[in-house]
């Protein structure tokens, strides 16, 4: 017995260096993104080709689908992804939802819940997922939302935080009070793709 502590350390020391698994895989020059969301993924205030992922794709030279309908809640996005991730070649999905939840009130248990279930049926068609953050858009400012953080860590995915936040509390790049401009949706994209980069997701 007087070795148990040796051994329990041990094994400790082994799980505590054993590397983590890689939450988001590299793509192919064939594969396709999905930006999943609401107006803000939309481009909403802008021209088509000013939206994010417009900028995304010619930033990234990836494939990237625009699947945002203006309005839509995280309830509004659960109801309609199923075909979307049909797609063999889509490889990873920009999951960008909440700003309608909130302007609403709607429930952010609900809005958890619902970005953790669109995650899980994105993971089970091997469709990684990076998860942007929505802050509180309220009277009294931008304050974050703890949910994000968490729903990441639960699900094991990369978080891109503070983003909109940024982008929206700078008049010279919004068109109204939370869409950004054309400006503002290029530095969206731009901080995206950088997003992506550093997390080894791109090849080029």
């Amino acid at each position: 017995m007087k070795y148990l502590p040796i051994l329990l350390l041990m094994v400790l020391v082994i799980f505590t260096l054993k590397p983590k698994e890689k939450p988001i895989q590299t793509l192919n020059q064939n594969d396709t993104i999905l930006a999943f969301g609401d107006s803000l993924t939309y481009g909403y205030n802008a021209k088509e080709d000013e939206s994010y992922p417009a900028v995304l794709a010619r930033l990234s030279g990836y494939k990237v689908i625009n699947e945002g309908v203006l309005g839509d809640t995280s309830h509004d996005g659960l109801k309609r992804i199923v075909p979307l991730l049909e797609d063999k070649s889509t490889k990873l999905m920009i999951l960008f939802f909440g700003g309608n939840d909130i302007m609403q009130g709607l429930s952010m248990e609900n809005l958890k819940s619902n970005l953790k279930t669109m995650i899980r049926m994105a993971k089970e068609k091997d469709i990684d997922v990076l998860l942007v953050s929505v802050p509180n858009l309220s009277l009294f400012g931008l304050s974050p939302l703890e949910l994000y953080e968490e729903v990441a860590g639960e699900e094991n995915i990369p978080l891109l935080s503070g983003m909109l936040a940024d982008i929206i509390s700078k008049p010279s790049l919004k068109s109204d009070q939370i869409h950004p401009n054309s400006l503002g949706y290029k530095i969206m994209a731009e901080k995206i793709y950088k997003k992506l980069k550093e997390e080894g997701c791109l090849k080029n």
